[in-house]
């Protein structure tokens, strides 16, 4: 047998593939220890979360629109409010502004407060939200999570500046009995403005009025005319009455009185995927951890309220006969009227729990006023729904209890006295810590200044903000329809 052949390369024994074999591991030995020497070394570290972008971000500020109204709509309706000829509300006496009228002036200011009489008050989310907008960008000092826009083509949002609510409760306040009915019925004749003026603009017929928003936290308010709005973004206080209409009001007196003068949105049009939920204004003054640490709370369970409701408010009589004998519960009926007001602050100042029981609706005013209280909040309503939920965490400082619970007896009371003293100062010092994110006022005249970075305004500037990219896919899908085909509302998921 013949030797084998030497290579008649050089480098002696080396062949040609040896040389090449050694290269690509020197080369890909390089890259790894190049990589191993260049990144973070993780093993050495912790995770942390980035923190939320300062609302002070140019690039982070939710762009608005103001929509060109009437005055008459807005600040001139709060004009005609003030006005010393305008008559009282015949539902309740509200000193404050009885005087107010006869002294003040405040009918010929340009932006004049909002009205104190309780009714009206606790839906103010539309003058807060305004008063920012107006705000002149020199006295704002980036406070506020919005930037005014004054063209609507850079916009992200389109805000829709009507006094819903109190065009409403001056409505109903005259008493005559004539909210449904469109004739004679000054409030209807401002919604119709609202809706001409705004469907008309080409802001509205670029998007389909997706990207407006209007706030309707009185569960009356643009009563008549929702399902011409229920594209855009509704602020609202919670979903009860919007899912069904009760018999009484269908045959009622719309029009000509038959059911289809009275028509409210579907539960397809009022969804958590468009529209935001909002705290009611709470009434009653705010009361600090170091004053609650004085206050001795004597009473575990305290309420005050109507008694007697409608619908899913049926719940609140029951448990109100389970309970009300129990000894260290009070349950009181009255209206919030000054007297009523003086009675709530002493209740819940006093109290550990504060019931919060369904009434026509879900949710009231009432779980706000516990909350600056520092009462710990007993919600017993299984279909509320609750504002800036994914920023605030509920189950830090209130109890969730289901209605089929609370309606058996003795069940609610050993259950709220099986909470230790120091579960319950826990629950109020979260509760403490969430009580800004639930203020409007901003304590300026006319609400004209900076608002609280965290309270409510901003809350609700940032969940319209997180709205944006369903709002822009939902306008870009409704481009690509060809004309006259239609895609079903599907809105009814959570």
């Amino acid at each position: 047998m013949a030797p084998p052949k030497k290579s008649s390369g050089s480098g002696g024994g080396w062949s040609i593939s040896a040389v090449f074999l050694t290269f690509s591991l020197l080369f890909t030995l390089s890259l790894l220890l190049f990589f191993l020497l260049s990144s973070p070394r993780r093993h050495h570290q912790t995770l942390h979360f980035s923190p939320p972008p300062t609302i002070q971000s140019p690039t982070q500020l939710l762009k608005v629109y103001l929509a060109d109204l009437p005055r008459s709509l807005n600040y001139g309706l709060l004009q005609a409010y003030w006005s010393p000829s305008f008559p009282p509300d015949a539902r309740i006496q509200s000193r404050e502004d009885a005087a107010a009228r006869s002294g003040t002036g405040w009918h010929s200011l340009e932006h004049p407060p909002y009205p104190e009489n309780p009714l009206i008050k606790q839906y103010s989310t539309e003058y807060w939200l305004t008063g920012d907008l107006v705000t002149p960008d020199a006295d704002r000092r980036n406070a506020s999570h919005a930037v005014r826009v004054y063209d609507w083509r850079d916009a992200d949002v389109i805000f829709v500046p009507f006094f819903a609510a109190l065009s409403a409760e001056m409505e109903l306040g005259r008493g005559k009995g004539a909210f449904r009915r469109k004739e004679g019925n000054e409030d209807y004749q401002r919604q119709r403005a609202v809706v001409d003026l705004v469907r008309g603009s080409e802001a509205w017929k670029r998007s389909g009025g997706r990207d407006h928003v209007f706030v309707l936290t009185d569960p009356v308010a643009m009563w008549h005319v929702r399902a011409e709005i229920a594209p855009a973004i509704l602020l609202v206080v919670d979903f009860g009455g919007w899912y069904r209409l009760d018999s009484k009001t269908a045959t009622s007196g719309g029009g000509n009185g038959s059911s289809s003068d009275m028509v409210m949105i579907q539960h397809t049009q009022v969804s958590l995927l468009k529209d935001v939920i909002v705290p009611y204004t709470h009434l009653l003054p705010s009361f600090s951890l170091m004053e609650s640490e004085k206050q001795e709370r004597r009473t575990l369970l305290y309420f005050k309220g109507a008694k007697h409701r409608h619908r899913g408010g049926l719940v609140r009589e029951k448990i109100w006969e389970l309970v009300a004998s129990e000894p260290d519960v009070v349950m009181e009926e009255g209206f919030p009227n000054a007297t009523g007001r003086e009675q709530s602050i002493r209740g819940m100042r006093g109290s550990e729990f504060c019931l919060h029981p369904a009434g026509d609706t879900p949710t009231s005013c009432r779980l706000f006023d516990a909350i600056q209280s520092l009462c710990i909040p007993v919600i017993v309503s299984d279909d509320i729904e609750l504002p800036f939920e994914g920023m605030v965490d509920y189950s830090e400082f209130s109890v969730f209890v289901a209605v089929s619970d609370a309606l058996q007896p003795n069940w609610l009371i050993s259950h709220l006295r099986s909470y230790s003293g120091e579960q319950k100062n826990r629950f109020r010092q979260h509760m403490a810590r969430a009580q800004p994110v639930f203020v409007y006022d901003n304590g300026q005249p006319g609400g004209i200044g900076q608002v609280p970075k965290d309270g409510a305004v901003n809350h609700i500037w940032r969940k319209v903000h997180q709205k944006l990219p369903m709002i822009r896919e939902a306008i870009v899908r409704d481009r690509r329809k060809p004309r006259g085909v239609s895609i079903p509302l599907r809105c009814h998921c959570t």
